[in-house]
């Protein structure tokens, strides 16, 4: 899935020399750890944003010690082998490889990568009559017109869907633009386009070149950076007070002091006040919280003896009535040979619903689908994975994005340390890089490198 496919013309160039220090922040030379000064940071949350900051501030000299709630690290890095295969139940992708820190740290941490072709795709309508190339293109090229067109015309207050509306009400129940719409922009953003802003939908950052894909888990880079730190899983923190000179954090009904904070959990767990603040968080940042929102994108794997599909395709489309309906595949076999596997999502609001549907529906519905494609003789499925994002309690969604009623400088607020104790980090907290694992990751360097400067 090629991030910000779309709007490429519209990217800044990136100079290679403010990034080269983020770049290299993960390889420390010997000759640059200082000596242990004595300072003690808590990290909350062992994400990817997390582990950033914990590995950087150790190799400076700092005790380090990472608070985890669940029963192992990576957070939204999480992956299932629990049928021999690796399903990433959060971030696959590593977004623009050239010049994205993860690339390198992908590499480190033996991570293998495949090149997922988004132009290897078939569609096909809700009749199973597939859409000619020709016409997918044709109306690819408009949708890509109407992204911009919507972005000039949004306003701060209202969505992307209503100025889509406006400009476009003859494509708003086609379903080939609701599969676009859905399979490529929430997906993309992760927010439903009711909810999403159409002025600050995609005024964020890319990294250059074509997304790859990780194909034998993505915790293994979560594994990497983790080795050698002090992290205590299974550890839920409840409050942290900074009223003092040093702060104090209760964990599971214990408390532990420190000099510094650094709070790195997503932006679920602050919208649903998992964590509480002593004194009170400052107004600004409430205000950032609750104006910034927390998209669902769910992904189900399906296993089978044997395909029925062309194997040689890597995406499969289809256009439902009901907007990010499963409407959106990937053939597992392009880069896993011996699985004979397809994945597919749910986008948006339907997303959410999905978590209120059992195995035996969800299933149902995608092979309903798939029987429209490939006919009824297709057998069901021998095994299936899922993912319930919105009721995870250590997430409450997959990840962040502006909404209407916010500004990208919502993000820039979320960033903001207080009273140079309590620190943010996560991807909610990187303006240019929302959404993504290379913007956790460069979040945490970014607070690791406020407290070293202190």
């Amino acid at each position: 899935m090629e991030r910000r496919k779309f709007v490429l013309d519209t990217l800044k160039t990136i100079p290679l020399v403010l990034l080269a220090p983020n770049l290299l922040a993960y390889c420390v030379k010997k000759e640059d750890i200082t000596n242990p000064n004595g300072k003690t940071v808590l990290i909350i949350g062992a994400g990817i944003s997390g582990l950033a900051a914990a590995k950087k501030l150790k190799d400076k000299g700092f005790t380090v010690i990472v608070l985890e709630a669940q029963e192992k690290i990576g957070g939204r890095l999480r992956t299932d082998r629990s049928l021999g295969i690796a399903f990433d139940e959060g971030a696959s992708w590593i977004h623009g490889p050239n010049g994205n820190p993860i690339t390198n740290l992908a590499s480190q941490a033996g991570a293998n990568t495949y090149l997922t072709d988004d132009d290897n795709l078939a569609v096909f309508d809700n009749n199973g009559t597939a859409y000619s190339d020709t016409f997918l293109n044709s109306q690819y090229t408009q949708f890509e017109n109407a992204l911009n067109a919507v972005r000039r015309a949004g306003t701060q207050t209202d969505s992307f869907q209503t100025i889509f509306n406006s400009l476009y009400p003859t494509q708003v129940n086609n379903r080939l633009w609701k599969y676009m719409l859905s399979a490529y922009l929430e997906f993309d953003t992760g927010g439903d386009i009711s909810k999403l802003s159409s002025k600050y939908f995609f005024d964020d950052e890319a990294f250059s070149g074509k997304d790859v894909i990780v194909t034998n888990g993505y915790d293994k880079v979560a594994n990497l950076l983790g080795q050698g730190l002090d992290i205590r899983l299974n550890s839920r923190v409840t409050e942290i007070n900074y009223n003092a000179t040093k702060s104090l954090v209760k964990v599971n009904e214990n408390s532990i002091e420190a000099d510094y904070v650094i709070v790195s959990v997503p932006l679920g767990v602050l919208k649903n006040t998992s964590i509480s603040f002593q004194p009170s968080l400052p107004a600004s940042k409430l205000s950032a919280i609750q104006n910034i929102q927390m998209g669902n994108v769910n992904k189900f794997l399906f296993i089978w003896d044997t395909p029925f599909w062309d194997t040689n395709i890597q995406y499969i489309g289809y256009t439902p009535e009901t907007k990010g309906k499963f409407n959106y595949l990937m053939n597992m076999s392009k880069f896993l040979p011996t699985t004979n596997g397809l994945m597919t999502f749910a986008f948006g609001d339907y997303a959410t619903v999905t978590e209120t549907m059992t195995d035996a529906q969800i299933s149902g519905e995608v092979i309903a689908q798939l029987k429209t494609i490939y006919g009824n003789s297709i057998p069901n499925p021998t095994n299936m994975l899922r993912t319930k994002w919105g009721q995870n309690i250590n997430t409450f969604g997959a990840y962040s994005f502006a909404t209407n009623g916010t500004t990208s400088a919502d993000f820039d607020t979320l960033s903001n340390e207080i009273n140079n104790k309590v620190f943010f980090a996560g991807e909610h907290t990187e303006r240019d890089y929302r959404g993504t694992v290379h913007g956790a990751y460069l979040s945490g360097i970014r607070e690791a490198d406020k407290i070293i400067a202190l």
